[in-house]
Parts: C-alpha cells; sequence; structure tokens
C-alpha cells in the first residue's frame, strides 16, 4: 500500500548520518520503501591515516558519497576533512584546484569513477584490487588492497630520492676534490683510479642501505 514520505524520509536521514548510502523504492507513482547501503572500512585504515598524518601530509576524503555517509566514513578512519557528493570531473577538478595552491597532490583510487582524478594528480595510486581503468590511469598500483600501503609507497619513495641525493653529492665530492689535485700532480693515475673506483663502491654500499628500510605501518 505504499509508505509515508514523511517518516521515511527521517528515517533516510538518520541512515546516511550513519554512513549508509540510502535507495528510494517507487512503484506505481508511490513509495514502496527504501533500501540502505553501507561498506565497513578496510582494515586498518585508521592506522594508515595516522601514519600519513605522522609524514606530515594532509589527508582528504574525496568521495562522491552522499556527505553523511562520507563524514561517517571520515571519523570511522580519523580524517578531518570531507568532500563529498563529488563527481568525476569535480574530483579531477578538485584535485587541479589543490595543486594550482601549489601543492603536490597524491590522489588514490579504485574505481572507473576515480579515472580522471588519477590522471589530474601529480601521483596517482590505484589498488590492485580495483578497476583496470584505474590502474592504467595511475602512475603506481599497490600490489594489495591494503590502505597501508599509500603510506608505505610514499615513504620508500621519499627514501629512494634521498639516497638518490647522497650519491650524486658523494660523486660530486669525490669529482671536485680528486679533479683539482689530479691536474696539480698530487694523485698519480694509479690513485686517481683507486679513488674512482672507491667512489663507485660507496654510492653503490649505500643505495643498497634501502634494503633495511621498513614501513610505517606493519
Amino acid at each position: 500500500q505504499g509508505a509515508a514520505p514523511g517518516a521515511l524520509a527521517e528515517r533516510a536521514t538518520a541512515l546516511e548520518e550513519e554512513g549508509r548510502s540510502v535507495s528510494w523504492v517507487i512503484g506505481e507513482g508511490r513509495v514502496l520503501g527504501l533500501v540502505a547501503f553501507g561498506d565497513a572500512p578496510k582494515s586498518g585504515a585508521r592506522e594508515a591515516v595516522a601514519a600519513l598524518r605522522a609524514q606530515g601530509r594532509r589527508v582528504v576524503l574525496l568521495t562522491g558519497d552522499n556527505a553523511g555517509s562520507a563524514a561517517a566514513a571520515a571519523r570511522a578512519v580519523g580524517i578531518d576533512e570531507v568532500i563529498a557528493g563529488q563527481l568525476p570531473e569535480g574530483k579531477a577538478a578538485t584535485v587541479a584546484a589543490l595543486r594550482r595552491e601549489g601543492r603536490v597532490v597524491a590522489m588514490v583510487g579504485d574505481g572507473v569513477n576515480d579515472a580522471p582524478s588519477l590522471a589530474a594528480a601529480d601521483i596517482g595510486m590505484a589498488m590492485a584490487s580495483g578497476s583496470d581503468v584505474a590502474m592504467h590511469t595511475a602512475g603506481i598500483t599497490l600490489m594489495r588492497g591494503d590502505p597501508a600501503l599509500v603510506a608505505a609507497a610514499l615513504d620508500v619513495a621519499r627514501a629512494t630520492m634521498r639516497k638518490i641525493r647522497q650519491g650524486l653529492f658523494w660523486a660530486f665530492a669525490y669529482n671536485v676534490i680528486g679533479i683539482p689535485l689530479a691536474a696539480i700532480g698530487f694523485l698519480s693515475p694509479m690513485v686517481a683510479g683507486a679513488a674512482m673506483a672507491a667512489s663507485s663502491v660507496s654510492v653503490v654500499t649505500n643505495a643498497l642501505l634501502l634494503r633495511r628500510w621498513t614501513p610505517p605501518v606493519k
């Protein structure tokens, strides 16, 4: 016989505030009821967000879900900033706006709707458990659907860049010191060759120390 829209509207609002997405069921011009859908946060999501914050990252939830569902999901994992109700082009526009502010943006997504924003970000990260379109668009594919891998990927990337800079520094230092000494005759060709070999060994050894890297969240 149908249901009272007013009572269902109140129930729908309450469900959305609990983090549910609500669909209305209508037949023959009458409201028959509603269906609520919801997903529990992934295991370890709160710890992953905390690890990103510990790295000094700003974490924003950018979603197409309604404001109530988005706010509930954000509370569950410890995210303070939420931008809800975003269509795919809206997500991409938000990412582009953040980049125009001078921010370096990493976008994490796994759905077809995330592809435009993954392409618009400085760093796009897709979950291997997500859609093929997202994986093809993103620059990085995380091989497991584990949110902790986001912080781990950023951390190992930063550690790698640090090793690259250290390697360049020592390579230039050897040459800046060694070439003038060799030019004025203080270094024999044999000693210069040994110094060059030592330079290569030190750079490679320093790079191999990356094997001692451990993820911020295990």
